[in-house]
């Protein structure tokens, strides 16, 4: 098993290593000129817009700036912001605690949600709860998160007054977004529960632990609910970049400040290296989170360690 992490963390650095290359020849090849984003053309001489260049480096082949760019990286220079000069990683390491909790509370109310509904929608199937349920699942992915936002903000914050529409400060504060964001990751929790559920409690093993007469309760959440928590798991992973990617859109309906708002700012400014740095921090975010998803799989389902452990033999 310790060799099958390892592998894992070892691959997981490679991806990290293709993202940050990836990252850089996306905006590499963007159209526009940096240094004319920075500048008023007419307010300087071609010397000095040449000189500018020089500083900045955009004057260099390709290979010497991306050699430039990854050294950096590797020692902890994302850049610097072309709007006010800040260095880049500080701003978003000052600004993800704000967006680690909008999602670390939106994938709670993901998996709470999501996993409570696909379990009581296969218990109960074809029934009132199964409808209800599959419903929710619908609303969730379907909908819009800014149209979804807005409505809660309607529902919760002006009609009943009991959440603050706008702010980071706070449990308050954080319950809208949060409910906004989980909403659609429960939305493909339910579905995949649901139908994984249903194949498990097909398979023979569930009928022998009836005919032995085990409780119900015990053949559902300590046999069934465990063999079927694979795929969701797998799902939860990949949800963790949708909501990193949500998190630019809920961030400015609900006027949060995190690193959703900082790369939507820096968008409209056209603050390259800013956008740079927090797709990369991103990525990076999103490497590890499915990493330690896979490592998960060795606990959650003792087949997995059996098959490790051939495999190290």
């Amino acid at each position: 098993m310790g060799k099958a992490i390892a592998y894992r963390l070892v691959s997981s650095l490679g991806v990290i290593v293709g993202s940050s290359i990836l990252v850089f020849c996306i905006l590499y090849v963007l159209p526009g000129d940096v240094v004319m984003n920075m500048i008023d053309p007419s307010s300087m001489s071609p010397e000095a817009i040449a000189n500018l260049r020089r500083e900045l480096g955009v004057d260099r082949p390709f290979h010497e700036q991306f050699t430039n760019y990854f050294f950096n990286v590797l020692s902890g220079d994302f850049g610097k912001s072309l709007v006010n000069s800040e260095p880049v990683l500080p701003k978003i390491i000052a600004h993800f605690p704000a967006t680690l909790a909008l999602t670390s509370a939106a994938s709670a109310v993901s998996v709470i949600v999501g996993i409570v509904l696909g379990v009581l929608s296969a218990i109960h199937r074809n029934k009132t709860i199964d409808i209800a349920a599959r419903m929710v699942g619908l609303f969730g992915i379907s909908m819009p998160t800014f149209w979804s936002g807005i409505l809660l903000i309607l529902i919760f914050s002006v009609s009943l007054g009991w959440f603050p529409a706008m702010g980071s400060e706070g449990l308050a504060a954080l319950a809208l977004p949060a409910l906004t964001l989980g909403l659609l990751g429960a939305g493909f929790i339910v579905r995949m529960v649901r139908n994984s559920m249903l194949e498990v409690l097909g398979e023979q093993y569930i009928t022998t632990l009836r005919a032995k007469g085990l409780l119900e309760r015990t053949v559902m959440y300590r046999h069934a609910l465990r063999n079927a928590l694979i795929p969701a798991v797998t799902m939860m992973g990949l949800l963790i970049g949708e909501m990193l990617a949500g998190t630019v859109v809920i961030e400015t309906v609900f006027s949060r400040q995190g690193i959703g708002r900082i790369i939507s700012d820096a968008i409209m400014a056209k603050d390259l290296p800013v956008v740079q740095g927090v797709v990369l921090f991103s990525a990076i975010v999103y490497v590890i989170v499915n990493a330690l998803v896979d490592i998960s799989y060795t606990y959650i389902d003792p087949r997995v360690r059996r098959l490790q452990s051939i495999g190290g033999h």
